[in-house]
């Protein structure tokens, strides 16, 4: 989509009559902050993303999780517990 220099002066002129000649220079400042930061979050999501994907390549056996607390039972919890308590102690 290309817009000519007619195109661009009637949406300069629509803007000017919307918003007033004092808030044209507020609006184009908030216009280029959502941009930065928009652009930003796009370049924090590649970043994670390429940061998973050298994640998985390293190890790839990390999908694997470790059990939840809730999912072992009260005695295999009190025998790891007295294990690394004896671990910590020698």
């Amino acid at each position: 989509m290309n817009f000519g220099s007619t195109e661009i002066i009637l949406i300069v002129a629509v803007l000017f009559l919307l918003f007033g000649a004092s808030r044209l220079p507020q609006l184009a400042k908030s216009l280029g902050q959502t941009r930065k930061a928009f652009k930003e979050g796009m370049r924090e999501a590649e970043e994670e993303e390429r940061a998973e994907l050298r994640q998985k390549q390293i190890n790839p056996t990390a999908n694997h999780q470790a059990p939840q607390v809730s999912a072992v039972s009260d005695e295999e919890l009190l025998t790891e517990m007295r294990r690394r308590a004896e671990v910590k102690q020698q």
